[in-house]
């Protein structure tokens, strides 16, 4: 009962603005995108509270992490799911996060129009580097353009396991060249564990999704700064989750 309630609660959720998304999108990028922020901030909140009603999931976001940040800033987290997005959308101003992701999430209905109508980066999977370059600056643009707050994932790819992975520096140094902003390192933990449907209705009865900011670095001037930063994350963010897996 409790998962088919979940699934009907969750499809009414998103039945009426993924609907007006995908009429919009064709036609008018004012209207598409007002449908994409509303998706991203008032049904990602609501969607929370529906897991929180009937599956008892906790989203514990850390408030107090986030106090005295800077107005602007660049964000570098450990990635798990494609839930992250939308805890980050909670944590952060969804109306302001834009991404880093694969250019295949673009296929994913719903999710395509919202990702390109918002103007996050997809880079593409096969080809030149150059053209991943290319990408990245245009998102650099955007971000300047429109206040943006950029949202990276160093490893490049979700992990199965919860297991950190390795951390690459190409992208992220790219975008720090670009927008010239402060760096604040992110963990997050809980959404390993939801690869798919059938292990979202079995393992988020009494789940939790963490995520908390961990150390805010002042804007890189150089490579060395930026290398830093990058060798230090990974370190922070595993302490923060071998502490939640007390």
């Amino acid at each position: 009962m409790f998962s088919f309630l979940t699934l009907l609660a969750l499809f009414g959720l998103l039945a009426f603005p993924t609907a007006m998304l995908t009429i919009t999108y064709p036609f008018s990028k004012k209207a598409a995108l007002f449908w994409s922020n509303y998706i991203t901030t008032h049904s990602a909140r609501v969607f929370f509270a529906v897991l929180k009603k009937y599956r008892k999931f906790s989203l514990d976001m850390d408030e107090e992490s986030k106090k005295n940040l800077p107005e602007k800033f660049i964000i570098i987290s450990n990635h798990q799911s494609l839930m992250d997005i939308v805890v980050f959308f909670n944590f952060f101003d969804g109306l302001r996060v834009r991404f880093v992701a694969k250019d295949s999430l673009g296929k994913v209905p719903m999710v395509g129009k919202m990702l390109r109508s918002q103007g996050h980066c997809m880079i593409p999977r096969k080809g030149k580097n150059s053209v991943a370059m290319r990408h990245l600056d245009q998102f650099a643009e955007r971000v300047n353009r429109f206040n943006y707050l950029p949202l990276i994932f160093p490893e490049g790819t979700r992990s199965r396991t919860g297991e950190l992975g390795k951390f690459y520096a190409a992208g992220f140094r790219r975008i720090s060249e670009k927008v010239n902003l402060p760096v604040v390192v992110c963990a997050l933990d809980g959404g390993w564990q939801l690869a798919d449907m059938k292990s979202i209705m079995r393992r988020l009865k009494k789940g939790c999704y963490h995520v908390k900011v961990l150390k805010v670095y002042d804007t890189p001037q150089n490579k060395e700064d930026e290398m830093k930063i990058l060798e230090e994350a990974p370190g922070l963010i595993q302490q923060q989750l071998d502490l939640w897996r007390k």
